[in-house]
């Protein structure tokens, strides 16, 4: 059932790789020549030495997994990431074949794991003792893991206090070979906070260091997170990772990455409306000029991850050179915007986020961050590569 599944969902969504149609009525546009300078961007803050991992979680923070993962093998990347086994199944089913680290292995997936021969993450000894009793079932030996160190987050990872255990165990093993050892910064964009985050660096040194010393070898180090990259490139140790930074957000003020995706849209009905034709939407909320409204219908609602607060004005998408805001509630596969005034019709092209609206802004209006509008945008909504301007 697992593997089907996989299956399924890999021929639906490999397949849109090379796909760069523009005839769908909705779709996520990957701007590739733009990630590229965003992983450029990156790449020039590190030493030549320095490997770079690209974070690809979370449907590549709503890009897209297997598409983005395409375009980072061919840019160059070192690994990949994810949050979940399953998205690493997906990944080696669609022919990406980078080294995956498993930032969240979870104790169900080993065996799905060793088979796509991903690589987990380990938090603490229960989860390397799960993965080594089914490595020894196998017959297997020194496979790769690596080490998750907790140095001020609180979220996953071995402490200060639980190392002597897990060196202890690691000295008396050949079941697995500690591939890297991380930690993860929490407020590394945040100046007022750099004094925690110098912090977390020497506090994940110290520990790293305890590690080699007993393993008597020296894995791979990485701490660094995109604003760490960006504020902290003295610590970049053998490897950063890379995340929302090669999406388009920096953590430095003065600097402007460019958007890697576009949610861009085709009108389905413009309608001229009078006062005497009522409201507008669920719940009579959208309301009719005096003079009349003309208004066009889109098909993108809050299951496409547009949120139902953005409604009634509230925010404004790109249409023909001009915003043009909601007006009524948004529905769960539509809403309507209010296009009185600007020449469109059925077929045109409305810009959800990209390069104007972008997704900091909308982010602003919602109160949260871009991230979680990133990653609304669900599946049903086809990625699209677009390789030149």
């Amino acid at each position: 059932m697992f593997a089907n599944l996989n299956s399924q969902i890999v021929r639906k969504y490999s397949q849109k790789i090379m796909s760069n149609r523009e005839t769908d009525f909705s779709r996520l546009e990957l701007d590739l020549p733009n990630c590229l300078d965003n992983y450029r961007y990156f790449r020039s803050k590190l030493e030549r030495s320095t490997r770079m991992l690209v974070l690809v979680k979370a449907n590549a923070y709503g890009h897209g997994a297997v598409e983005f993962a395409s375009m980072m093998q061919n840019a160059g990347a070192d690994y990949l990431a994810v949050a979940l086994p399953l998205e690493g199944v997906e990944l080696r089913q669609a022919g990406i074949s980078l080294p995956i680290l498993v930032l969240t292995a979870g104790m169900d997936f080993f065996d799905e794991i060793v088979d796509n021969r991903l690589e987990p993450g380990i938090p603490n000894l229960p989860t390397l003792l799960a993965l080594e009793k089914v490595l020894a079932e196998r017959g297997l030996k020194d496979y790769p893991v690596h080490i998750k160190l907790d140095t001020g987050m609180h979220r996953l990872g071995f402490m200060t206090h639980e190392l002597d255990a897990l060196l202890a165990h690691l000295s008396s093993t050949d079941l697995v070979k500690v591939q890297s050892v991380y930690s993860h910064l929490c407020v590394a964009e945040d100046p007022a906070m750099d004094d925690f985050t110098r912090g977390q660096i020497r506090m994940f040194e110290e520990n790293a260091a305890r590690i080699e010393d007993a393993i008597g070898y020296h894995p791979i180090l990485h701490i660094l997170n995109s604003a760490g990259i960006e504020r902290f490139t003295w610590a970049q140790h053998d490897m950063v990772r890379l995340g929302v930074g090669i999406y388009g957000i920096s953590a430095l003020p003065d600097v402007k990455l460019k958007s890697v995706a576009s949610l861009k849209v085709k009108i389905l009905q413009v309608k001229e409306l009078h006062p005497g034709d009522g409201a507008i939407g669920y719940g009579q909320h959208g309301r009719i000029a005096p003079e009349g409204t003309r208004i066009a219908t889109i098909p993108v609602g809050y299951a496409d991850g547009i949120d139902r607060r953005l409604g009634c004005g509230k925010v404004s998408f790109l249409l023909n050179g001009h915003r043009v805001p909601t007006i009524g509630n948004i529905c769960m596969d539509m809403c309507m915007v209010d296009v009185t005034g600007v020449d469109c019709r059925v077929g045109d092209t409305v810009t959800i986020f990209g390069e104007e609206p972008s997704v900091t802004e909308i982010a602003d209006i919602l109160g949260t961050i871009p991230y979680e509008i990133m990653t609304s945008v669900p599946r049903r909504i086809e990625r699209v590569i677009v390789r030149k301007k």
